[in-house]
């Protein structure tokens, strides 16, 4: 396979707006009602989409063809939009959009990622090296809550020291 993981366009917005519903429709399903899947994917994509997709995307292809994608904020840590289109699920891919994501944290000197696990996600994250078990709550910007599961990773950015310190107080958002 070859797999190749960019920064995305405006052009893969498509693309990604198509992949994250399916991906919840396919791998959420018996984790949240159906009621709730539903609510989460229902709509047509938004300008305010398409220009967070260019902004903050990262997506990976195989042969030319978006197959996954995903966000860090390099400035928080957090990461977001991690979806792999459902007939590509288990061949690698999420791992490696990981992987690629976890790079540019350790690159702009983090010292820890974190992200909102959906129920059904939470596995994979801690095969990725994700901690994390209480359940809290995700709201989406859509407006819709659900049951996910904080998680962290410790990364050792070059030269071993990043910009998120050991002591709770210099960790922002963080008690």
């Amino acid at each position: 396979m070859n797999l190749t993981i960019r920064k995305a366009t405006a052009d893969d917005a498509a693309a990604a707006w198509e992949i994250r519903s399916a991906a919840i429709r396919h791998a959420c399903k018996g984790f949240y009602a159906d009621e709730l899947l539903a609510l989460w994917t229902v709509g047509e994509m938004t300008v305010p989409f398409v220009e967070f997709v260019a902004q903050k995307f990262h997506v990976a292809t195989v042969n030319g063809s978006v197959v996954g994608t995903g966000v860090i904020d390099l400035g928080t840590g957090q990461m977001d939009a991690i979806f792999v289109r459902p007939d590509m699920m288990g061949q690698g891919i999420g791992k490696r959009v990981i992987a690629f994501l976890e790079e540019l944290g350790r690159s702009a000197g983090l010292a820890e990622l974190k992200l909102d696990a959906t129920l059904n996600a939470a596995p994979f994250y801690r095969r990725c090296g994700f901690v994390g078990d209480t359940i809290g709550v995700y709201r989406s910007p859509r407006g819709i809550s659900l049951d996910c599961i904080p998680m962290t990773k410790r990364i050792a950015p070059p030269g071993g020291q990043g910009t998120l310190g050991d002591a709770p107080e210099s960790r922002p958002g963080r008690p």
